[in-house]
């Protein structure tokens, strides 16, 4: 099975260069399912649900989330009707949504979607361990599930790597967001997982973490409050990660995929 993921989508250049690279790619790729994290997509915090129809729309099976999931308070509402829309698994029980869905191929492979936040670094959470091992136990690799893509929303990359070692031989990719920066990590762990400690974004590179740079410079420089920050407005890049998995849901074949500007371009030459 061949899936692609495709890290945070932010603002407006990252959701035109999704819209317009994915449609061909997924045709060119013979992908059978996408997977991207939308949890910037609406100037930079949060998704509505016009942006989340506009990337399945354009290819995306799924959409997972992060810490931003409800900076769109409309989110509130719609993630509860938008199946394919999932916010992290560990949010506290009676949050609205759910934290992993099934996705349903063409060709009638089911691919399970789990999305969990990392408590390093970021607000308290529920125990990520816990949650994702709720989720598979409930639709393990092999049995209920042809393939698992495990979206982790994570500040420290040792927090993911551990998730990524925990899973190892019972996912199909364990692939880190939030950083907004892509790592050179991309591998198959020993027990046939593919690992990825960041995604990266799609989006503007030319700007700090996918904003204009001026402000942020500004607020590391002066430590004092000041203007939001907006989405930076150049061209944007795909970023992301491709697997092949064998006939065991595992991964045999690991590629990162980087398109678009300032970035040493990185594709899955093993599909093209």
């Amino acid at each position: 099975m061949r899936l692609l993921f495709l890290g945070d989508v932010v603002g407006r250049p990252g959701r035109s260069v999704v819209l317009d690279r994915l449609p061909n790619l997924r045709e060119q790729w013979r992908l059978d399912c996408v997977v991207i994290n939308g949890e910037n997509a609406a100037g930079g915090f949060g998704i509505s649900e016009a942006i989340c129809d506009e990337l399945i729309g354009a290819g995306a099976d799924a959409v997972t989330l992060g810490n931003h999931s409800f900076d769109q308070r409309e989110a509130l509402v719609f993630i509860g009707r938008q199946e394919r829309l999932i916010r992290p698994a560990n949010y506290p029980p009676g949050t609205p949504g759910r934290g992993a869905t099934i996705v349903e191929t063409q060709a009638g492979a089911r691919v399970l979607v789990v999305n969990v936040m990392g408590r390093v670094f970021l607000d308290p959470m529920d125990d990520p361990f816990a949650a994702v091992e709720r989720e598979i136990s409930a639709c393990p690799l092999g049995a209920a599930a042809d393939a698992i893509v495990v979206d982790v929303h994570a500040e420290a990359t040792s927090e993911k790597q551990a998730i990524g070692h925990y899973l190892d031989g019972r996912v199909s990719l364990v692939v880190g967001t939030h950083t907004h920066t892509p790592t050179a990590d991309h591998r198959i762990l020993p027990g046939g997982t593919a690992y990825m400690s960041d995604a990266g974004m799609c989006g503007d590179y030319d700007s700090v973490i996918g904003m204009q740079k001026d402000e942020p410079i500004r607020r590391l420089i002066q430590k004092t409050p000041g203007s939001r920050w907006e989405v930076a407005g150049g061209p944007g890049t795909l970023s992301g990660i491709a697997i092949e998995t064998g006939a065991d849901g595992l991964a045999i074949k690991v590629a990162a995929i980087r398109i678009g500007p300032n970035l040493e371009e990185s594709r899955p030459h093993f599909w093209e």
